[in-house]
C-alpha cells in the first residue's frame, strides 16, 4: 500500500532571495538539522541568462529507526538523490527526492516548492508532498511502513525537508543582491523583510484548493503533520468528485477525528452523511424549520451563553421535561427535526465564537439537569427515538460535543444509562461529567468549567435562565389517533408492547427467570380498560408450564394453586393499585436469581385485595362468568447483570462525582430497590 503525505501550504513572512539564501545555508551540511550528514554536487547548470539554476546533489540522512532494524537493514544512514531548480525569473524553487539506497525495496517520492505568496509579494510560500512505497524489505513491511511515516512527519516541521524561518539579522542585503540574478534594480525594495510581523494569511492560498498553515492553526487548531496532510488529502478528494456543496473544513476535521484520521474510514462516513443531507435537506433547515409553539413551550432545552473554554453552552433541562407527552402532541418526526436544528445551530454558533474569541472553537458544551428524571422518562417508544436521536447525531455530527455536563443525577439514572450508553461512541463518553445530588456545586464542579455569572439561577447561580421549564404536555394538545396513524406512529408503539386481558380471579402473569442477581427488570404498561394491582413475586420454583428457555415467558396465570406466600414465593415488590388511563413505568434491581413473577390482577374493593395467588377454581369461576374486562398493553426488558455492573463502572470512571450514587444505586440492589413510577 502506498503511503501519502501532503502539506498545507506554509507561509514564511520574508522575500523569496532571503528565503533562498537561507535555504542555501544547509549545504553542503547544517549543524541545525542533524540528521542531515551532508551532500555532494553531481551535476550543475545555468541558463545562459543566468536566471535558472539546476543542481542536482546526493543527500546523505542519518537512520532514525530501532537498532534491531538498523543491524538486519546493513547501514547507518541512507542516500537520497536530490534535484533543484532554481527560477529567479519566476521566483520559484522546485525540489525533487528520491531514495537510492534500497531503491529496488522501498520507493520514497518527495516534491518541495518555493513560491511568492500571490498576495504579498514580501513572503514566501513552500508547499509539500511525498509517497512510500515499501515493496519488500526482509519481512519488516508493515513496521517499517509506520515507522518511516511517523519519522517523516515527524521531521517535517523540524526543518528536515525545509529550514525554519531564518532570521535576516546575519545576511547581508549585498549577498541577497547578488544572488538575485536579473531584476529591475527597481525592484531591490522588495528584498528587505518585512517591518512587521504584519497579518497572517486568513484563506486559502491558491484557487480554493489549497490550504494555508497559518489559517489551519487559527481556525482549525494545532494539528501534526499526518492529521494536516488527511484534511488536505480528503479536501481535495472532495473537490475532485464530490457534485454538490464542499463542506467547510472544520466540518470535514470533525469526521476526520471521529475516525482518527483514518483517511478512508473517514472519506466513508462523510460521503454518507453528505448523501443523508442531500436526502432530508438538512442545508435548508435553519431556514425552513419552525418549531411548533408547542415545542417552543414545553421543550425544555436552549442556548445560554458559553463556557470557560469559549464553547457555546446548550441547557436541556431533560428531568422537567415530558418526553411522552411531546412525542404523542408532535410525534417523533418533529422532534428529531427540532434536535438538528440545533445541532446545525451549534455549528454556527461555533464559527461565530472562533471569530470572537480569535481562535478555533469547534464544539460545544452541553449542560443537562436531571432533577425530576423518573421512571416516566423509561417510556419505551421515547427511550426508542432519543436512541435513534443518538444514532443520526453521531452519524452525522461527530465531534461536536467538546463537554456534556449532567447535574443532579437521580438514583434512577444508571438504568437509563444502562440503556443508551451502548449506543453512544467511546470517544463521546469520555467526555461526559456527572454529578449526583449536590456535589457540583464548589471546587471539582460546575466552576471549574463554567464562568461564576453565566450558572443558571435553578442550579444556585446568579444568571438569569431563559431555557423553557418543560412540564406535562396537557392532553387535551395530543394528537389524534387518526393523525397518529398517519405518521405511522401508532403501529411503531403498538409492535413495541404487547397486550393482554385480565378478568377477576384470572390475572395475567409473565415469569421471567434470572440467572444471576443484581440484574435489572423494567417495565412500563398503559391500562386501557378498569383498575389493576400491579405486583411482583420472587420464587425458587420454576412455574407450571415454565419457560422454554432462559428468558422470559409470558401466559395468562402460571402459578400453581398450591403455592404459598412466604414458603414457595415471596413478594418483593409492595401491590400498586393503578387506575384506568395511567401509565407505569418501574424497575426492579434483583437480589437472588430464579423466577421472577409480573403480575396484574383486578382491583378489588378496600380491603378486599388479594394478597396471595389465586387458585384454580377462582380462575375457572372467571373464565365461565360474565363481567368487566380489564385490558392493558405492557412491555418488559431484563438489563443483564453484567451488562448494569459495565454501565456502573463507566459511571465510576467518568471524571465525576457520581461513584457516589453509582455505590448507592448497588448497594440498594441488595435490598430490592424499586423504582414505580406513574404518569397520566
Amino acid at each position: 500500500m502506498v503511503q501519502k503525505y501532503q502539506s498545507p501550504v506554509r507561509v514564511y513572512k520574508y522575500p523569496f532571495e532571503l528565503v533562498m539564501a537561507a535555504y542555501e545555508k544547509r549545504f553542503p551540511t547544517c549543524p541545525q538539522i542533524p540528521i542531515f550528514l551532508g551532500s555532494e554536487v553531481l551535476r550543475e547548470s545555468r541558463s545562459a541568462d543566468g536566471a535558472v539554476h539546476v543542481v542536482e546533489r546526493s543527500c546523505r540522512l542519518r537512520v532514525e529507526a530501532p537498532r534491531l532494524l538498523r543491524k538486519i537493514a546493513g547501514v547507518e544512514h541512507v542516500v537520497f538523490v536530490q534535484r533543484n531548480v532554481l527560477n529567479w525569473r519566476e521566483r520559484t524553487l522546485l525540489i525533487e527526492a528520491h531514495n537510492e539506497t534500497f531503491a529496488s525495496r522501498v520507493v520514497v517520492n518527495e516534491n518541495c516548492s518555493y513560491t511568492v505568496h500571490p498576495e504579498n509579494e514580501e513572503w514566501t510560500c513552500f508547499e509539500q508532498s511525498a509517497s512510500l512505497d515499501i515493496r519488500s524489505f526482509f519481512g519488516f513491511e508493515s513496521a517499517l511502513e509506520k515507522l518511516a511515516m511517523k519519522q517523516y512527519t515527524a521531521n517535517v516541521k523540524r526543518g528536515t525537508s525545509h529550514i525554519p524561518r531564518w532570521t535576516p539579522a546575519p545576511v547581508r542585503e549585498e549577498d541577497a543582491r547578488s544572488q538575485a540574478g536579473p531584476r529591475d534594480p527597481g525592484s531591490l525594495e522588495a528584498d528587505r523583510p518585512c517591518s512587521g510581523p504584519g497579518p497572517a494569511p486568513e484563506t486559502v492560498i491558491t484557487d480554493g484548493d489549497k490550504l494555508d498553515a497559518d489559517y489551519i492553526e487559527r481556525y482549525l487548531g494545532r494539528l501534526t503533520p499526518v492529521q494536516e496532510s488527511c484534511l488536505i488529502q480528503l479536501r481535495r478528494w472532495l473537490q475532485e468528485t464530490h457534485k454538490g456543496k464542499i463542506p467547510k473544513d472544520e466540518h470535514i476535521l470533525r469526521f476526520l477525528r471521529a475516525r482518527d484520521f483514518h483517511l478512508d474510514k473517514a472519506r466513508e462516513m462523510l460521503c454518507q452523511s453528505l448523501s443523508w443531507r442531500k436526502q432530508h435537506q438538512v442545508d435548508l433547515l435553519l431556514q425552513t424549520w419552525r418549531p411548533p409553539a408547542l415545542l417552543e413551550e414545553f421543550y425544555a432545552g436552549g442556548w445560554h451563553y458559553q463556557d470557560i473554554d469559549g464553547r457555546p453552552l446548550y441547557i436541556l433541562r431533560l428531568g422537567h421535561m415530558d418526553t411522552k407527552g411531546l412525542m404523542k402532541a408532535v410525534g417523533e418526526e418533529a422532534l428529531l427535526k427540532h434536535v438538528l436544528s440545533v445541532n446545525e445551530e451549534g455549528q454556527k454558533r461555533c464559527e461565530g465564537n472562533t471569530k470572537q474569541f480569535g481562535r478555533p472553537i469547534s464544539s460545544w458544551t452541553c449542560l443537562v439537569d436531571l432533577e425530576g428524571l423518573n421512571m416516566r422518562h423509561l417510556w419505551r417508544p421515547g427511550v426508542k427515538a432519543l436512541l435513534r436521536m443518538i444514532e443520526v447525531v453521531e452519524d452525522n455530527y461527530p465531534e461536536t460535543l467538546g463537554r456534556l455536563l449532567i447535574v443532579r443525577a437521580p438514583r434512577v439514572f444508571p438504568v437509563l444509562w444502562t440503556l443508551i450508553s451502548p449506543f453512544i461512541n467511546e470517544n463521546t463518553r469520555q467526555k461526559f461529567l456527572i454529578y449526583s445530588g449536590s456535589n457540583y456545586q464548589g471546587p471539582g464542579g460546575l466552576v471549574d468549567y463554567l464562568d461564576r455569572d453565566v450558572i443558571p439561577d435553578f442550579l444556585g447561580g446568579d444568571c438569569v435562565c431563559n431555557v423553557p421549564e418543560g412540564g406535562l404536555v396537557p392532553k387535551s394538545l395530543y394528537l389524534t389517533e387518526e393523525e397518529q396513524e398517519h405518521t405511522d406512529q401508532l403501529r411503531q408503539w403498538r409492535e413495541t408492547y404487547q397486550s393482554a386481558s385480565v378478568l377477576r380471579g384470572a390475572p395475567h402473569e409473565v415469569a421471567v427467570e434470572i440467572l444471576e442477581g443484581e440484574s435489572v427488570i423494567t417495565w412500563d404498561f398503559d391500562i386501557l380498560r378498569g383498575d389493576v394491582v400491579f405486583s411482583l413475586y420472587h420464587s425458587k420454583q420454576v412455574p407450571k408450564p415454565g419457560p422454554q428457555e432462559p428468558g422470559a415467558r409470558a401466559g395468562g396465570q402460571l402459578t400453581d394453586k398450591g403455592w404459598v406466600l412466604g414458603v414457595d414465593y415471596s413478594r418483593v415488590e409492595a401491590p400498586l393499585v393503578c387506575r384506568e388511563g395511567e401509565s407505569i413505568q418501574g424497575s426492579h434491581v434483583t437480589r437472588w436469581p430464579g423466577i421472577y413473577l409480573l403480575q396484574w390482577q383486578m382491583h378489588s374493593p378496600p380491603g378486599n385485595v388479594a394478597c396471595s395467588l389465586p387458585g384454580v377454581e377462582d380462575v375457572l369461576t372467571a373464565l365461565h362468568s360474565p363481567g368487566p374486562k380489564c385490558k392493558l398493553l405492557y412491555y418488559y426488558e431484563v438489563l443483564a447483570s453484567e451488562d448494569f455492573r459495565g454501565s456502573m463502572s463507566s459511571l465510576e470512571s467518568c471524571t465525576s462525582g457520581f461513584s457516589q450514587l453509582s455505590a448507592t444505586t448497588s448497594s440498594s440492589s441488595g435490598h430490592s430497590h424499586s423504582s414505580p413510577l406513574v404518569s397520566r
